[in-house]
Parts: structure tokens; sequence; C-alpha cells
């Protein structure tokens, strides 16, 4: 009997790069450990949405490269981005972790204890915008992985609380190439197409568009 195709996980999305290109991409990262792992294998088996081990692997190296102490992540579902992100500002940094559901909550809070990365990280359960908004210090990071509906809404609030040379990191903005289809009139696409829009836009950012899994923008504060 042949044996069935192994099912790609979903978080890989696909529909940005060619699969033969992402394929490589994927094949090229180090092992992951124990927690990571296994919240990559529980996220393709109930789909749960995180980034992947390539988009990981970014936010690791972008706050690395600016030496980031403080991120505030806005949509953590299982906490797999968290622990990225708080691996790369290490044992004096601090991550504050946000989803609407306690479920996901609990369930992180098990994996950051399993990666030695609890006491670096502040839970905080409920909209993340508003979470933000009540936020009065500065942020070397702010990653936006929220509902697409409200990308729009988030440069108004995630600016202000950005140091200058500070990143607002934004995953999903290339919604699986649907951002070029002209026809495309779903609200979360022209959310993100207008969320673009004013990124680009923005006189106080520069900003680039990493075509890597289903688009990150990377946006610098000056």
């Amino acid at each position: 009997m042949a044996q069935s195709k192994q099912k790609t996980p979903g978080w890989r999305m696909g529909g940005i790069t060619a699969g033969p290109v992402e394929d490589y991409l994927y094949s090229m990262l180090p092992p992951r450990d124990e927690v990571l792992s296994e919240i990559e294998k529980e996220a393709a088996k109930r789909d749960i949405p995180i980034v992947g081990p390539v988009v990981g692997q970014i936010l690791q190296q972008l706050a690395m490269m600016i030496g980031a102490k403080t991120v505030f992540e806005m949509g953590s579902a299982v906490g797999y981005s968290t622990i990225w992100w708080a691996r790369a500002v290490g044992k004096d940094g601090r991550v504050f972790y946000t989803d609407g559901d306690r479920k996901n909550a609990a369930e992180a809070r098990k994996y950051f204890e399993r990666a030695g990365v609890a006491d670096r990280i502040t839970v905080g359960v409920g909209d993340a915008l508003e979470l933000l908004s009540e936020q009065k210090q500065e942020f070397d990071i702010i990653f936006c992985d929220v509902d697409k509906e409200d990308y729009p809404r988030v440069i108004r609030l995630a600016v202000p609380r950005l140091r200058k040379g500070g990143l607002l990191v934004t995953d999903n903005v290339l919604w699986s190439g649907k951002v070029a289809d002209k026809k495309n009139t779903e609200p979360s696409t022209k959310a993100i197409l207008e969320f673009n829009r004013l990124l680009y836009g923005a006189t106080d950012l520069v900003t680039t568009i990493l075509p890597v899994r289903d688009g990150v923008a990377v946006a610098v504060k000056i």
C-alpha cells in the first residue's frame, strides 16, 4: 500500500513563496527544542494560529539586532511566538503576552514554565488593543497579530508607545496573496490593505514587508 502524503501544517500557510523555496527555507532551520516542537505539532493538529519556526527565528533575530528588552505582543494564542521573544530579550527582559481566551492563556503559562521563561513574561487576558492602550511605558518592539479587521487601529495605538528605533512587527500582511487580488472585498483583506497603506504612509516609520510565510511587516520608528 502506498504511503499517504504527510499533511502540511496549517501554520506554513503557503501562497506567498514558491513551494520548493518554502520547503528549502524550512529544511535549513535548526531543530527546535521539545516545547516549541510540541506547540508546532499541537498547532498543526488543532489548527492553532502560530507564526511557525521561520518567522519565529525572524522575530528572535529582530529583537537581538536592536537589543530589545521590552516586547508587547498583541495576539499570542498559546504562546509560541512569545517564547521566541522571551528568549531573545534575555533574563532581564520583559514580554507582555495578550490573548482574549483564558484557555489559551492557561495553556501558554504551562509552556512558559516548561521553556524556562515564565519569569520574564507578563500574561494579560482580554482585548489586546485595550491592554496596549493602558500601557504608559515605551516598548522596544510591539508585535501585531490580532484579528485582521482591527489592524488599521493598531498603528494609532502602537506607534506612540514605541521608542525611537523601536520596531512595529506585524504578521499576515500579505494574507495568502489576497492583498494582490483586486476583486477580493473581504473585510479582513480590506483592513490589511488599509493597514499596509497607513504603515508605508507614516512619516515616522520606515517599513519593509518581508515576503515570508504570510508576509511580515517590519517598521522602525524614526
